[in-house]
């Protein structure tokens, strides 16, 4: 498994896979050219995780820190791995590179959105640590579904 930052020449992979996985949140191709385009600087820095498979692309993360340098919040703002590559440790490896960017860039914590109904994903975000801490109603749409507000607080963690 190589996981390595997002470039600009992903965009078309990355679209393919989000748009073939139901539980993605679905956003535009803007957006993800943006990410693409670079980690950005200042107080609010994202960055793209691509994991390669000898098949292409099998999965990528996107994280995100605000006011980074100065004990900012972390999000893993986005997951989605391949169905084929499923259960077979791409999402946590994922998971992994974009929380110890967070922690490089200054992040004391971590939050994350999850829709309510993925129980794979919610026990494997309570394995890396991270603990309920709310609920937003109809945050997803397509379908329309609540989200488990989650984080995860280095000093909790170790």
């Amino acid at each position: 498994m190589i996981i390595r930052p997002g470039r600009v020449g992903d965009m078309v992979e990355i679209l393919a896979l989000e748009r073939s996985s139901e539980e993605a949140p679905h956003w535009g191709e803007a957006v993800y050219a943006g990410l693409l385009a670079g980690p950005g600087s200042g107080a609010v820095r994202r960055e793209v995780f691509c994991c390669d498979a000898e098949s292409g692309l099998a999965g990528f993360a996107v994280g995100v820190v605000i006011d980074a340098g100065e004990g900012g919040r972390g999000e893993i703002e986005n997951v989605v791995v391949d169905a084929v590559a499923r259960r077979r440790g791409v999402g946590r490896t994922l998971c992994g590179a974009v929380l110890g960017w967070c922690r490089e860039q200054g992040a004391t914590e971590v939050g994350l959105e999850v829709r309510v109904s993925s129980r794979a994903a919610i026990a494997l975000y309570a394995s890396l640590g991270f603990v309920e801490v709310g609920r937003r109603k109809g945050y997803y749409n397509r379908p329309l579904e609540d989200a488990l507000e989650m984080a995860l607080r280095w000093d909790e963690v170790g």
